[in-house]
């Protein structure tokens, strides 16, 4: 069955009288609103449903809203399969969100954001599509293929994608640039010496995690390291997925390579806690860097490096797309960035130059 939320992150929402019927602190609700840690499942559950009523009630007073606004921006935050849009990247694409709404908010523009999560077709979302209330649609495409996006052809509206890349469909697209993200893990492996590197790679269909495949390989051939398929280790992109199909693949080998790069940090947890109870060390056993940096990344034991991508500035700059192609009523022609991401060093990767 198709779950829909929808809430509205325009200050036109009366926090208080959400927080009220809620029996819980104005702080809690502006949390839950825009999609912030510190809530507990059943307290943001309760919360969100009573907003969701709120919103009824705003919508009579759109025209209210209009005035003093331009109108309405759509961010549908999109769940097709659940193995990468869950819970544990809700922070994540909580910073996505904060990005979005900061330049929406500094373009006099109203966010409004959906969660679709079950959804077996995107035929689903455009059915739910309101082209007359919204002036334009941005879209999280971490979980959806190239046919599913060349579906919304049929929507009249101004489109934008994030958080994924296809370089031949004609909307806007901004990602991370996984590219060069991976050319910098590389090269801090080969200059700590380490020349046999693995790849933990996800079996969930993700574009970004197969540019980052792509990426690997051309970065093993400019820094002259040998690309082993002996050492690409397919695993479930779920941490307790991930922790069973490592334990799998140890109990089959014990030749592994001097480090793995994995697709990301949840990933990487669940392979860390597979290769702890196995008895390999990290780093003196094997060295290990992830894809995100999630709060966890800095608390794990060691702390793992990782990319630091730059959320925030994903949103803004698909807002600030988004806005222009409004104002320029979707005459422009469409536009593909990416934005650069930060190698995180701490305590995971050993450096074993002699």
């Amino acid at each position: 069955m198709l779950k829909i939320i929808t809430y509205n992150l325009s200050m036109k929402i009366k926090i208080s009288d959400i927080a009220r019927k809620a029996n819980v602190s104005n702080t809690t609700v502006s949390l839950v609103l825009n999609n912030r840690l510190g809530v507990g499942h059943t307290t943001r559950k309760k919360v969100l449903e009573i907003a969701k009523d709120i919103g009824y009630e705003i919508s009579k007073t759109e025209a209210k809203i209009n005035f003093t606004k331009k109108g309405i921006i759509k961010f549908y935050k999109i769940s097709k399969h659940g193995h990468t849009v869950n819970r544990d990247h809700d922070v994540f694409i909580a910073d996505y969100i904060f990005g979005l709404n900061q330049e929406a908010r500094r373009r006099d523009y109203v966010l409004e954001v959906s969660y679709m999560e079950k959804i077996k077709s995107v035929k689903e979302i455009i059915k739910s599509i309101d082209v007359k209330r919204n002036r334009g649609i941005i879209i999280l495409g971490t979980e959806l293929d190239y046919d599913d996006i060349q579906l919304f052809t049929s929507v009249n509206i101004p489109l934008g994608f994030i958080d994924t890349y296809y370089e031949s469909i004609g909307y806007d697209f901004v990602d991370m640039n996984n590219t060069s993200a991976v050319f910098k893990i590389v090269k801090h492996l080969s200059q700590s010496g380490h020349k046999k590197i693995g790849f933990i790679n996800a079996n969930t269909e993700v574009r970004n995690f197969r540019l980052r495949e792509t990426a690997l390989k051309k970065a093993f051939d400019f820094f002259n390291i040998n690309y082993n398929r002996e050492f690409v280790y397919s695993v479930d992109s779920t941490f307790t997925g991930s922790y069973n199909d490592m334990l799998k693949i140890l109990q089959k080998t014990d030749k592994l390579p001097t480090a793995l790069f994995s697709s990301n940090d949840i990933i990487a947890y669940g392979c860390i806690k597979a290769l702890k109870e196995k008895n390999y060390l990290i780093p003196e056993d094997i060295s290990i860097i992830g894809f995100d940096d999630l709060p966890m990344s800095s608390l794990m034991d060691p702390p793992l490096t990782t990319i630091n991508v730059s959320k925030k500035r994903i949103g803004e700059v698909s807002m600030n797309l988004m806005i222009n192609r409004i104002q320029q009523n979707n005459l422009t022609q469409s536009e593909k960035v990416l934005v650069g991401g930060k190698l995180i060093v701490r305590n995971s990767v050993k450096n074993i130059q002699s």
